[in-house]
């Protein structure tokens, strides 16, 4: 009967883990969607296209090689993320100093 209260505990002390960790990554991710509308903004602001491939295809390749084959979903998920919504263009007339 012990065993059975030890692995009980052990399995609360890895999901209060796996919460913890699950909180730092929505930290990050909300933080890299500011940081890429910031970008997404000023690339547009500037003439610029709203999106860079090249650039997309560095990211996919970042996560292909850390993470193996389940790191393009997770990759192109992050990147929906963080494009966020088209602008509209009173939203880009409003955004420009």
């Amino acid at each position: 009967m012990n065993d059975h209260i030890d692995v009980k505990d052990r399995i609360e002390g890895d999901r209060r883990a796996i919460d913890g960790l699950d909180a730092r990554i929505i930290e990050l991710l909300a933080q890299r969607s500011h940081i890429s509308d910031r970008i997404q903004k000023n690339r547009i602001g500037s003439g610029g296209p709203r999106t860079v491939l090249a650039r997309e295809a560095e990211v996919l390749s970042r996560y292909q090689d850390g993470l193996g084959p389940k790191g393009t979903p997770i990759a192109m998920s992050v990147l929906r993320l963080c494009r966020g919504a088209v602008p509209t263009d009173a939203q880009l007339t409003n955004d420009r100093p």
